[in-house]
């Protein structure tokens, strides 16, 4: 009989310091990162605060702003929490994800084969690809086609300049893309090929004679990194990206910044 009340005992104390240690463990288990940003009541975004018209600081008032910054303050609201900025270099910016210093990057960040192996990615808020600028009287070039033996205003060894050069146009050199574009609004080159919202960016702040043509070709698209197997976060951050989309919201911020729709 004290045998088994032994054996008893031993089960009884066995079994209950296993009740203890799984009530620990769940206790002291990490919370996913989205149940700890709305705990906290703010998202940490990570972005530069250096780079107009996208993410930087208004001369007058001193305050964060711009494209990305207005996206990702409405999302975070939708969300339910505080948009917290930590402004930080491009070149540790991915880094400050991976280790957990903020939650999600508001910075341009395109969506590419490598970075999706190490983050996870909202649906993207801004598209891009090229654009062929001519003056607006031009009826030569349609395409990327039209291009070859014409005078081409570019920075000679940009991306866009290769571009150019590899549809057979004849490089004319500049610093900067709006010296080229001034030279074709003056019809002294036939054309200047740069990003979309660059391009956007430029023609809602001068008026000159100028269309452009889109080189869909080279497509990429931007979105929010946050750390890899957070899709309970992606999934919040998604959904309030479409609302955006659904209400005009998205499309209102980006008039606002580039006279167009850059979100599709």
């Amino acid at each position: 009989m004290k045998k088994m009340q032994r054996m008893f005992a031993t089960i009884l104390s066995a079994a209950l310091f296993g009740v203890l240690a799984t009530g620990c463990s769940v206790q002291t288990q990490e919370k996913d990162l989205l149940s700890q940003i709305k705990e906290r009541g703010t998202i940490r975004i990570g972005t530069e605060g250096t780079y107009k018209p996208f993410t930087f600081h208004d001369e007058k008032s001193g305050k964060l702003t711009g494209y990305d910054v207005e996206v990702a303050e409405e999302v975070s609201k939708r969300i339910g929490v505080k948009a917290e900025f930590v402004e930080t270099p491009w070149e540790g910016m991915l880094t400050s994800l991976k280790t957990g210093k903020v939650d999600m990057v508001a910075n341009q960040v395109g969506v590419k084969p490598d970075r999706l192996k190490v983050f996870d990615f909202s649906k993207p808020y801004t598209v891009s690809f090229s654009q062929i600028v001519v003056h607006q009287d031009n009826q030569d070039i349609k395409s990327i086609e039209d291009v070859k033996g014409k005078k081409a205003g570019q920075t000679p060894t940009s991306n866009y300049g290769q571009m150019a050069r590899d549809a057979g146009a004849n490089l004319i050199a500049y610093e900067d893309m709006m010296g080229a574009m001034k030279d074709v609004a003056a019809k002294r080159v036939d054309l200047s090929i740069n990003d979309r919202l660059a391009v956007a960016e430029m023609l809602k702040s001068v008026n000159m004679p100028l269309k452009t043509i889109d080189v869909k070709a080279d497509r990429s698209e931007s979105a929010f990194p946050v750390p890899k197997g957070n899709k309970d976060l992606v999934d919040e951050i998604n959904k309030a990206l479409d609302s955006m989309r659904q209400d005009g919201t998205l499309a209102k911020i980006s008039q606002k910044w580039f006279g167009q729709d850059i979100t599709k």
